[in-house]
């Protein structure tokens, strides 16, 4: 089997077990230089975690097998299109390579498509639902905090 679909496969086979489990259908893997080092499901009923998503928690355990919270070169394979918040996720660590085995438009009949949320997100943020600004904080005589940061990093 191509390895592609391999892993595509074994991302469906956490989803199922975890479905066997009282979990939602979602299972993903991440794949660097042809091994898996990341593993994840859906444990959102289990944990009452509403970010703890197959692909975020495939996402962190390879950053854990890896000990680098930075991703260049893996690639994830979930059992479902992954959502926006885990796209994101995926891009902040630098993944760049993503497959997956069913689709919004495969998940929409049974509550499971997250196609709104791109759409919704693919509008300018004036024009979205989610109220969002930017309220400065200036604070007199304290450093200001990302210069802070900036600093202690240096060390």
């Amino acid at each position: 089997m191509d390895p592609e679909k391999t892993y595509l496969a074994e991302a469906i086979t956490l989803a199922r077990n975890n479905i066997a489990k009282g979990g939602r259908p979602f299972g993903a893997v991440v794949v660097k230089d042809g091994e898996i080092v990341g593993r994840g499901v859906n444990e959102m009923l289990s944990t009452g975690d509403p970010t703890s998503h197959a692909e975020l928690n495939a996402v962190r355990a390879a950053a854990r097998t890896l000990a680098s919270p930075r991703l260049e070169g893996a690639a994830v394979y979930a059992s479902g299109q992954p959502c926006p918040m885990c796209l994101a996720a995926m891009r902040m660590v630098g993944i760049t390579d993503i497959a997956y085995a069913h689709s919004n438009a495969d998940a929409e009949p049974f509550g499971l498509s997250t196609a709104a949320i791109y759409a919704e997100l693919a509008r300018p943020i004036a024009e979205q639902a989610m109220r969002f600004r930017h309220v400065p904080v200036e604070e007199d005589g304290v450093t200001p905090l990302y210069t802070e940061w900036q600093q202690r990093a240096k060390g």
